[in-house]
């Protein structure tokens, strides 16, 4: 199996790319999705991105996590995706004092 780098944003890169239009998915569990989420991003638990729903996904893709440790987003790129990770995760996003919607 072929693997491949992922590419790793910064908050504000992040911010960016959204503004440029970029696909957001989110992967925390529900309880964390509901207490704050980044605006205008999708909400989708891990086990419906790996039962193939994360092929279809709009393109680019920035996948955020609890921590930003990549996993899912190394997943949909080995699959062909053009995704980015949120480096550090949602954690990183509100650290950076980034919009939460709530």
């Amino acid at each position: 199996m072929i693997t491949y780098e992922i590419v790793q944003v910064a908050p504000q890169r992040a911010q960016e790319l959204i503004e440029a239009g970029w696909f957001v998915l989110d992967i925390r569990p529900d309880e964390d999705w509901a207490q704050g989420h980044i605006a205008g991003s999708t909400h989708m638990a891990v086990a419906e991105v790996v039962s193939g729903v994360g092929t279809r996904l709009p393109e680019p893709t920035l996948v955020v996590s609890t921590a930003g440790r990549g996993r899912i987003a190394q997943y949909l790129r080995n699959q062909g995706v053009e995704v980015s990770n949120l480096e550090g995760g949602f954690f990183a996003w509100e650290a950076a004092g980034l919009p939460v919607e709530r």
